[in-house]
Parts: structure tokens; C-alpha cells; sequence
């Protein structure tokens, strides 16, 4: 529980301390792809399309194809976690059936990122566009190398609605899942976030949990070199 927390909080403080500073990281692995997803179009069955104004999944793809090189994704200011963290449904108290996520790449800037955890991150951020994410999603690779998989939004529950929004976000018809930690579990459902509401989109890797899900079974952590990717029970 300690170590998990500890990490959640490295993560959360450097976040800030990024958009305080506007200091990138200087490197990091170059991505590529192994493994071809479904075309995109057939991953639009899974919701109920796009609303008006939204992209396509094949546009968000489009839009976001140059970030599978990590290092533009890094010189376009996304900061790697800095806990270094690969998060698996293990690790947050599901089914190790249900797969994994990855490691996380944010723009602090777009997640409006206001406080480090005191005791928790709070932000400012309300924004939706996947066709510029506030995260993107890496598998790390046995050659050391890493694979975008997914994008990923993430609003503050208490910003969202400030902002004069009634429902929830939801991108092609499908709500944003919500995060807020539940103080009866062993574990922290919002990672040290404060309420939240998220989605994932898994439009570079293919997700048999469907394209919105927050696991994918055909992500793994087994080469992850730095950080964590076990459970910890808390």
C-alpha cells in the first residue's frame, strides 16, 4: 500500500512541478509498432458513434499517428510518469484477467494540473479532444523500446461541473468512466486524483474488452525495466 502511494504521490508532485517549471524531459525510448489493430472504422460499432463535432476514430488516429515515435510525444511536451509506473488491472484492485494499461505520458497543461497531493491532485482541466489527448499510452517492448496502444482524457469531476456542464463527458455516445476513491477499499480507486471522470481509447492496440474499456488483455507489463508493475495490497 506505502509503495503504491508513495509512487502516486511522486507522479502527482512532478506533474505539478512540471507546469510550475515547463521543463521536458530530454529523452526517452523510440516507439514502434508490432502488432496492427482492427481498422478504425470497426471500432466505431462499439459506441454509439461520433456526436456532432467529434472526430472519427480514424481521425483521432490520424491525429495522433506521429506520437507512436515517443520522442515527439516528449518535444510536444508529454511528461512520462515519473513514479515510471505500468499500470495493470492488478494494481488497481481488478481482475489480472482484464490485462493492463501501460505507462502513462501526460500534458500537464492540458490536465490543468493546480496542486500536488494535499492529500490529493486536483486540476483545473476539462478537456476532451482526442485528437490532441491530455494522455497517451505506452506497452514497454523486450528491446527496451515503447509501442503507443491508447489515448486517454481525464476531466476534474468538480472543474467539469463548474464549468457549467449537467452530464457527464462522453466521447461517440459513451460516458466517461468516474474515478473517485472509495475509503472502504484496500485500494485507491483515483490514484491520489481527486474525483475524476476518464476514458481510454484503445485505437492502437486492439481490445477484445472493447474500445473504451479502461484494460486491455493483449497489453502486458512482463517488460517493464524501471518502476512497478506489481500489486502492492494496500
Amino acid at each position: 500500500m506505502t509503495s503504491h502511494l508513495l509512487c502516486r504521490a511522486a507522479v502527482a508532485a512532478s506533474l505539478l512541478a512540471f507546469v510550475e517549471a515547463s521543463v521536458l524531459p530530454a529523452a526517452g525510448h523510440d516507439g514502434h509498432d508490432h502488432t496492427e489493430p482492427r481498422a478504425p472504422a470497426a471500432y466505431d460499432a462499439a459506441g454509439g458513434g461520433p456526436a456532432p463535432g467529434e472526430p472519427d476514430l480514424a481521425a483521432v488516429r490520424q491525429a495522433t499517428e506521429r506520437f507512436r515515435d515517443v520522442k515527439v510525444a516528449l518535444a510536444e511536451g508529454y511528461v512520462r510518469d515519473p513514479g515510471d509506473l505500468c499500470d495493470t488491472a492488478e494494481m488497481m484492485g481488478q481482475p489480472a484477467a482484464l490485462g493492463a494499461m501501460g505507462i502513462h505520458f501526460f500534458r500537464p497543461d492540458l490536465l490543468g494540473i493546480t496542486a500536488p497531493p494535499n492529500p490529493r491532485v486536483d486540476g483545473t482541466g476539462t478537456h476532451t479532444d482526442f485528437r490532441n489527448p491530455a494522455i497517451l499510452i505506452y506497452e514497454p517492448q523486450a528491446d527496451g523500446s515503447l509501442e503507443l496502444v491508447a489515448v486517454e482524457n481525464l476531466v476534474f469531476r468538480q472543474a467539469w461541473h463548474a464549468a457549467g456542464h449537467r452530464e457527464l463527458p462522453a466521447f461517440h455516445g459513451v460516458a466517461y468512466d468516474t474515478m473517485a476513491d472509495d475509503p472502504a477499499t484496500a485500494v485507491d480507486e483515483a490514484h491520489l486524483f481527486e474525483p475524476h471522470y476518464d476514458r481510454h481509447v484503445w485505437i492502437y492496440r486492439a481490445n477484445p474488452n472493447g474500445v473504451f474499456a479502461p484494460f486491455n488483455p493483449h497489453v502486458t507489463c512482463q517488460d517493464h525495466r524501471g518502476g512497478s508493475h506489481q500489486h502492492a495490497s494496500r
